[in-house]
């Protein structure tokens, strides 16, 4: 190269090498090589993420099956029933009739309908027990959500539960809380199955506030005694009364709606120390149908009858 004829020095010095990251010709072109290989990276980065999906839906798909819709139906009704076991429920469209005799339906479900129920609470913090029945002969995975506000479930103090594996023709029980101070308001309780949310039951509440605000409200898990009476549903015949000693919720000796029957009682701070000299524990009325009474007592002579119980709550909580 022909050396500047103004300049006395070497041509090297005058016109220096210029390293590749500073030469203003050299920069476009890594730019444009650093974004053809970033867009290559990120290409099959797409692809790989987009396979990585597929690979998680197909696992996601076979963990929950692919589920028959009529396996899941028994005579044309999605086979599970909801309800409460306060016994204030009623056809909940009046579309089907109450039975004359529980016992003697010649069906697979315990009533011909979905139910509507009262629930008369004694304030906020206030607690009720709902039960989930399987008729039929496929385990169920169901998702309970409840509509309406101011109502969760215990178990994860949240408006949803998902119950897993519910066998055939098994019930499970479980606890629902006022968290809001309600005086009159409607909501609407749903068990849908996992993988077909079109399989659907639905029970519908109406809570109102009860005349005995009390300070303290019988859950899960409190141990109480109470005064219970206990007739045969149907014929009204009174079959025993007495006070027991027992855990609200599953039970220590009785049969699993007895102790289930006792969440929702309430009592005063006072929690019946006094009693009977002071008596401020409340009472109500549950119904127990065979599967959560004697149904799983082969033999017993109340096998397959249905239980109309009255608890009044007398002390609580109390060492067992």
């Amino acid at each position: 190269m022909t050396r500047s004829w103004i300049s006395d020095t070497p041509d090297e010095v005058e016109h220096p090498p210029i390293p590749l990251g500073l030469n203003k010709m050299a920069v476009p072109r890594a730019a444009l090589v650093l974004s053809v290989v970033t867009g290559i990276a990120l290409l099959f980065s797409s692809i790989w993420v987009g396979l990585s999906a597929m690979s998680f839906l197909d696992e996601l798909e076979a963990s929950f099956g692919t589920t028959d819709v009529e396996i899941l139906k028994e005579d044309g009704r999605w086979a599970w029933e909801v309800s409460l076991l306060f016994d204030t429920c009623s056809p909940r469209e009046d579309d089907w009739e109450w039975p004359d005799s529980l016992a003697d339906q010649d069906v697979v479900f315990l009533l011909p309908g979905e139910v509507r129920c009262d629930w008369q609470h004694q304030g906020e913090g206030d607690a009720a027990s709902i039960v989930v029945h399987n008729r039929g002969n496929q385990s169920l995975n169901l998702v309970l959500e409840i509509s309406g506000g101011g109502v969760i479930f215990a178990a994860n103090s949240q408006p949803y539960l998902i119950i897993n594996e519910l066998g055939s023709n098994e019930s499970t029980i479980m606890e629902i809380n006022l968290i809001e101070s309600i005086t009159e308001r409607e909501i609407s309780v749903t068990a849908t199955h996992i993988s077909v949310l079109q399989a659907q039951v639905r029970m519908d509440i109406s809570i109102f506030q009860g005349p005995e605000i009390r300070d303290l409200h019988i859950q899960d898990g409190d141990s109480v005694e109470v005064h219970y009476t206990v007739w045969d549903a149907d014929s009204g015949e009174q079959l025993d009364d007495g006070t027991w000693i027992e855990n609200a919720g599953d039970p220590w000796f009785s049969i699993e709606g007895f102790g289930w029957s006792a969440i929702g009682l309430d009592i005063d701070s006072d929690r019946g120390v006094a009693f009977p000299i002071t008596d401020t524990g409340t009472s109500h009325v549950t119904l127990l149908p065979p599967s959560i009474a004697y149904g799983n007592s082969e033999g017993h002579e109340l096998e397959e009858t249905w239980l109309r119980f009255e608890l009044k709550l007398e002390r609580a909580p109390v060492m067992g």
